[in-house]
């Protein structure tokens, strides 16, 4: 169910406006890092604030817990609104937050990967090294010429000695 203006006006305190108005997609883009770890602070405070009255309001009404006003409370209607309209923008921070580390991280990345290819170009040819290499591992190893294996069965007769070994090994089952 999506939460109308009139809604969030009668359910926030003044304050309460302003810190919603501050998580908006646009707002929160436009403050800084230190502003945003900020906000959701004051942010969570309040929701953890309107969480804890609502609880207390449930508990009123199902008469587990005394009173705290002049009389028990009869609904928690307000409360349980200002808690999902927190909330929702205690998310919409949490969203911003995640993109920019994402971000901050992905530049991090393509910084290293740069780095790594400077130095990566500035060292010696991988061509130079393989003249001077031995068969020790400080110098490196040598890689051997690949020796051909000479097949022993001619083509003509390779069908016949396969189907030889399926008969026998057809009998060694059977038994």
């Amino acid at each position: 169910m999506a939460i109308t203006k009139k809604q969030e006006e009668r359910a926030l305190s003044a304050d309460e406006k302003e810190l919603v108005g501050l998580s908006g997609v646009r707002a929160a883009r436009s403050l800084t890092d230190a502003e945003l770890t900020r906000l959701v602070k004051r942010l969570r405070a309040k929701r953890d604030r309107a969480k804890t009255v609502a609880e207390r309001q449930r508990r009123e009404m199902r008469g587990k817990a005394r009173a705290r006003g002049a009389a028990p409370a009869k609904d928690d209607d307000g409360s349980q609104l200002k808690l999902m309209i927190l909330s929702a923008a205690l998310i919409r921070l949490d969203t911003e937050t995640g993109r920019r580390a994402t971000a901050k991280a992905k530049a991090s990345m393509v910084a290293s990967a740069k780095k790594a290819l400077a130095l990566k170009q500035k060292a010696k040819p991988a061509g130079a090294k393989a003249k001077t290499a031995s068969k020790t591992a400080k110098g490196g190893v040598r890689g051997k010429a690949r020796v051909a294996v000479e097949n022993h069965v001619p083509g003509s007769v390779r069908g016949s000695v396969r189907k030889q070994g399926a008969r026998s090994q057809a009998k060694r089952d059977a038994r």
